[in-house]
């Protein structure tokens, strides 16, 4: 058999590519005579950048950052020329990302984009026609509001200081927003998220993600109102565009992807910004379809493939791909919390956790590689058995 292994990071335990290799590892001690094809992913989260340097010819710019609470962090943008054409790309959870953060420093209405500004500015000053940023594995809630800060549209007392600090900001917290926006006028700013969710409402930043950032309850609905009074110093600042096809104009806020990485997105979007599927992004970059062409299985997989797995992160997204070229997937994972009745539509063969009970959840954190090599290994009998 042919076998192409695809996966994405294993949040906060394996990058991408540790978890293909480790993958392989067990595919290899089933089934020795297999070929098999490494391909590590990313959805625009962690690990999007070392994918993409991997795959294109490019110049990485290496830079120090802020990270959530403001401490220095080594960072980079990935410069690639295509076509007469320059692109930088960034990774936002560089500066932003939950990783950052030790488990007791975790508190959205504290933490701030501040670093990615700083990201975005590094890109700007490399002249690109293009600027990628990918957005996914934040520890943030700020509506980006310490990004939109960092490049120069208001005060960092009133924007740079976390989510809730946005309830008590005034009125003209984002007078310098169009001088931002005159700036990134030439640059077509492409927004690749993982998630589809709009900033506010019961499916937006706060309430869906803010608890996996160390919310509680209360905080959450704290940062919802932030969030809000953070939309009418916008709507205070610039107008809205216009939906051409309606003529009525667009609420930012409501935008699919608006919520991605705790409101980054909605920031991105006030900046000109047009947002893609990120994995679907990175599946173009790395050529996806022609190293599946000729191969008989593909093999994808994450940390935990949930409900929110099959909204646009990489294990849907190869699922899906690998469906169109006729080819049958399958999930591999360190827990698997959806059925097999929510994985048929996407066309996934079957789903397989590395650990199904307390006990082998704690093992699997202890020796994270060992754990996915075996489970690996069984999953191998199945799919490749012995002639």
């Amino acid at each position: 058999m042919h076998v192409v292994i695809a996966p994405d990071c294993f949040t906060g335990t394996l990058t991408a590519t540790q978890a293909a290799e480790a993958m392989a590892a067990g595919w290899h001690d089933t089934a020795p005579n297999d070929t098999l094809t490494l391909l590590p992913l990313s959805d625009g989260g962690p690990g999007f950048l070392d994918v993409l340097a991997g795959a294109l010819d490019g110049e990485t710019v290496a830079l120090t950052v802020s990270d959530p609470l403001g401490r220095d962090v080594p960072a980079a943008i990935l410069v690639v020329g295509e076509e007469g054409e320059r692109t930088a790309y960034v990774e936002s959870a560089q500066a932003a990302g939950l990783h950052l953060l030790a488990a007791d420093e975790r508190n959205p209405g504290l933490t701030s984009t501040w670093g990615v500004g700083q990201l975005l500015e590094a890109a700007l000053a490399e002249k690109p026609q293009r600027i990628v940023v990918g957005l996914g594995g934040s520890g943030t809630n700020d509506g980006g509001a310490g990004l939109l800060s960092a490049l120069g549209a208001g005060p960092p007392e009133h924007l740079a200081r976390g989510g809730t600090a946005l309830a008590s900001a005034p009125d003209d917290a984002l007078s310098g927003l169009l001088a931002v926006r005159e700036q990134l006028a030439g640059v077509d700013l492409v927004v690749a998220t993982d998630v589809e969710n709009p900033l506010l409402g019961f499916k937006g930043a706060s309430a869906v993600f803010g608890p996996q950032k160390g919310a509680t309850p209360e905080l959450a609905q704290a940062l919802e109102g932030a969030l809000g009074r953070f939309t009418e110093i916008v709507a205070r600042t610039v107008s809205e565009p216009l939906d051409l096809l309606a003529g009525a104009p667009r609420r930012l806020e409501r935008e699919p992807g608006a919520g991605a990485a705790g409101g980054l997105g909605y920031a991105l979007f006030l900046l000109g910004g047009r947002r893609v599927s990120g994995v679907d992004l990175v599946l173009d970059a790395v050529g996806f379809h022609d190293v599946v062409h000729g191969c008989d299985l593909v093999v994808t997989g994450e940390g935990t493939f949930d409900w929110q797995s099959l909204q646009g992160k990489v294990a849907s997204g190869v699922a899906v791909a690998a469906l169109g070229a006729g080819l049958p997937s399958v999930v591999l994972a360190g827990q698997v919390l959806v059925g097999r009745r929510e994985t048929m539509g996407l066309g996934i063969s079957g789903t397989y956790a590395v650990a199904e009970t307390p006990e082998q959840v704690d093992a699997a954190l202890l020796d994270p590689v060992g754990t996915l090599r075996a489970r690996a290994a069984r999953v191998a009998r199945t799919w490749s058995p012995a002639r």
